[in-house]
């Protein structure tokens, strides 16, 4: 079985009934089951790209290193029990990122002022370069795959992947 094109590998037979939706036909199964086949397979590439980002900005850097920075990046500078909450992580794991992160010259931690028993994180000003080549890199490839494309397919693809978003966590 080839895992880049069936990344969950799970036997398509009873899928329907096993999963509560035994009364939405066959055709919908099937169709399901090919959204899940292709959403593995771009977990699975996603997963991969982001490994080749975290290299780029640190040969050490690790992926939750990595999901740190992406959330440090969008917010600027956010306090270490927030990121816990956010990552899902727990307090244990993100000290240990953190530190790392620190090590590598990627962060800095301050108290912070607001809460002087809480500590913000913050992107050093190189993390900060490094991480803006990796992203516009990124936005390049995309820009690069899907323009080949129509807009109101690409329109479509982006209101699809917003109602997949929304529809649950």
């Amino acid at each position: 079985m080839d895992c880049t094109r069936t990344p969950f590998a799970v036997p398509p037979s009873n899928a329907s009934t096993s999963s509560g939706t035994a009364g939405a036909g066959t055709g919908m199964a099937q169709a399901i089951r090919a959204a899940e086949i292709e959403l593995g397979t771009m977990l699975v590439k996603t997963r991969k790209s982001l490994k080749t980002r975290a290299a780029a900005i640190h040969p050490e850097l690790q992926p939750m290193g990595f999901k740190v920075l992406m959330l440090l990046a969008l917010s600027g500078a956010v306090q270490q029990v927030a990121l816990t909450h956010e990552v899902g992580t727990d307090k244990a794991v993100m000290s240990r990122t953190i530190k790392q992160l620190e090590a590598l010259g990627l962060v800095t931690r301050t108290a912070d002022p607001s809460d002087g028993r809480g500590q913000l994180v913050v992107m050093t000003p190189e993390a900060q370069a490094r991480y803006a080549a990796t992203q516009s890199h990124a936005r390049q490839l995309l820009f690069d795959r899907l323009s080949t494309w129509d807009v109101d397919e690409v329109r479509r693809l982006a209101d699809l992947l917003a109602r997949l978003n929304e529809s649950g966590d």
